[in-house]
């Protein structure tokens, strides 16, 4: 019996041996089926995650592009897109130009850039085809100007990447930089704008150009408002310019102090032209006699302002203040800087573009009278305190003396050419008598 026991207890020894081993292996198993089903999982949710990454990434990058000067289509339009830039660029005359103009699709812009470059010069445009009124007809120009090889960039000058890669495509002998926010009124509506177009815009523009080898000369748009509440007339470019009425004339003031600092410091040649309410084909619906001719032909109402005073501006036609553009871009002297170092004293220079003959916002109703042969429909209101000055009268003999800058039409020429471009534009000519 007891041998008998002996045996049993061995045999039962080594079963739960065998059992034990088998239960620790099976465990084992499952163990390590557990660890690679989590590894798979883990390498599966790791790919999902990169996958939304990247796709984050990407639509991150398509909104951002289309929100500040379509930076995706810039860069990642790749040869053709340079080849567009460099083509654009290129002068059509020995001894040409090549001149980057800023807000190419603006009404001013679009004049001085085709005019530069039927004259054979180089042109690239940029401009970021904002709405403060109706883009469509900005868009319109944009293919104007197509049409004559001009490419125009969609974009803003703000956007530092992409300017700076303007300038690594291009070497611009000069730059016409019109791109602003415009408008008086408008800034009480929307201040900010003014300050990130005309005070951060400019500065971004002048950093680009004064580390550019070689520096461009540089021209650009003031404003005859920065004569603000100054009363002796007509205004001459050593007038004060202390008493701004609006923040528009406040920004465009402050773009020639920092022109100063920025000539005074790296040597950039630098023009600013004071326009005095430019008008004509083509012209920016924000303006009087734009909206006046709208208003009168589809037989509304129009707004005209009066004051203690005479309201009356110096209008001036858009050839004429093209002519004065491109006078002032031939005899700019070149920057002294090089790299962001001043070499020597650079050119620093502001003149009025006007017409030197002011004219009452009645005259003028009546011209659009006569030429549409419409009575418009007057509501006089007292002229609002929102930083419009009531008279504007420009001394332009700077100009005449340095390039020759002389106006030959008034109003009542200009406005028929307007009238005459107006009604073709918008195909209403048969309801015009």
């Amino acid at each position: 019996m007891a041998s008998l026991f002996s045996i049993d207890t061995k045999k039962s020894i080594k079963l739960d041996r065998n059992t034990y081993i088998h239960k620790v292996n099976s465990s084992t198993k499952l163990i390590v089926a557990f660890i690679k089903l989590f590894y798979c999982i883990a390498i599966l949710i790791s790919a999902l995650l990169i996958g939304l990454f990247i796709l984050n990434h990407i639509l991150f990058i398509s909104t951002d592009s289309n929100q500040h000067g379509r930076r995706l289509f810039s860069f990642g339009g790749g040869a053709g897109w340079e080849k567009k830039v460099r083509h654009s660029s290129i002068p059509k005359k020995i001894n040409g130009k090549v001149v980057l103009v800023t807000g190419a699709a603006g009404f001013v812009g679009s004049h001085c850039g085709l005019a530069l470059k039927k004259r054979g010069d180089g042109v690239i445009g940029i401009d970021n085809f904002n709405s403060y009124y109706d883009p469509s007809l900005k868009r319109a120009r944009q293919e104007l100007m197509s049409k004559h090889e001009i490419f125009i960039v969609d974009g803003d000058i703000n956007d530092i990447d992409l300017v700076n890669k303007l300038f690594d495509i291009v070497r611009f002998t000069h730059v016409l930089h019109l791109a602003a926010q415009a408008g008086v009124r408008y800034a009480m509506e929307n201040p900010l704008s003014y300050v990130h177009s005309n005070v951060n815009g400019f500065v971004n523009l002048l950093e680009i150009a004064k580390s550019a080898n070689p520096q461009p000369a540089i021209v650009w748009a003031s404003s005859s408002s920065v004569y603000g509440l100054n009363t002796k007339v007509p205004f001459s470019e050593n007038d004060r310019t202390d008493q701004p009425a609006s923040l528009y004339a406040a920004t465009k003031k402050a773009g020639e102090e920092i022109a100063h600092t920025y000539n005074h410091i790296y040597g950039l040649s630098l023009t600013g032209l004071r326009f005095f309410t430019v008008y004509g084909p083509w012209g920016r619906p924000d303006m009087a006699y734009f909206f006046f001719t709208k208003d009168m032909i589809q037989g509304k109402p129009i707004k005209v302002y009066v004051s203690d005073k005479e309201v009356a501006r110096d209008f001036t036609y858009i050839d004429d203040v093209v002519k004065g553009c491109l006078g002032a871009i031939d005899t700019a002297e070149k920057s002294t800087g090089s790299g962001g170092k001043k070499r020597g004293p650079a050119q620093l220079r502001v003149y009025n573009l006007g017409n030197t003959s002011p004219v009452s916002v009645k005259k003028l109703v009546a011209i659009l009278e006569n030429l549409l042969n419409i009575k418009a429909k007057k509501n006089l209101i007292r002229m609002p305190r929102n930083g419009d000055v009531p008279f504007t009268h420009a001394n332009v003999s700077l100009a005449y003396r340095d390039f020759g800058y002389k106006p030959t039409t008034n109003l009542s020429s200009g406005l028929r050419k307007f009238v005459k471009w107006y009604l073709s534009y918008y195909g209403i000519q048969a309801r015009i008598k």
